[in-house]
């Protein structure tokens, strides 16, 4: 299966462009989650086996910052992501994971919840 980079932004940012310049420039496949899709499994969105489409919950919760999930990435090549995109001139993205077999049964919305939550106990945020 080819690297996915699941990649949400609650707007379009200037840095939108190159950043997706940048995963394209390394064979890297992009896929854009829509706020209507943040209640389907990380699993169902990497295109992972095993995983459906799932009725999309009322109200949708809001994500309100950006988020970077890898999937079928080694070390290697997420340092040279993380590098490209450095290189990109696109502003560091704190919320970022990778596809684990715990989180691919997350939807994506819970993901986004627990990396918030890291995210503000490592920078000293609460």
């Amino acid at each position: 299966m080819k690297e996915t980079v699941l990649y949400y932004t609650p707007q379009s940012f200037s840095h939108t462009a190159r950043l997706k310049g940048a995963l394209v420039t390394l064979g890297i496949r992009i896929k854009n989650i829509s706020p209507g899709q943040v209640t389907q499994k990380v699993g169902y969105l990497a295109g992972m086996d095993g995983y459906q489409e799932q009725p999309a919950t009322e109200p949708l919760p809001i994500l309100d910052q950006e988020m970077l999930v890898m999937h079928q990435f080694s070390s290697r090549r997420i340092d040279a992501l993380l590098q490209a995109l450095r290189k990109a001139g696109v502003p560091r993205i704190a919320l970022k994971a990778i596809v684990t077999e715990s989180n691919c049964d997350w939807t994506f919305y819970e993901l986004y919840e627990e990396l918030k939550k890291e995210h503000e106990a490592m920078s000293g945020q609460s």
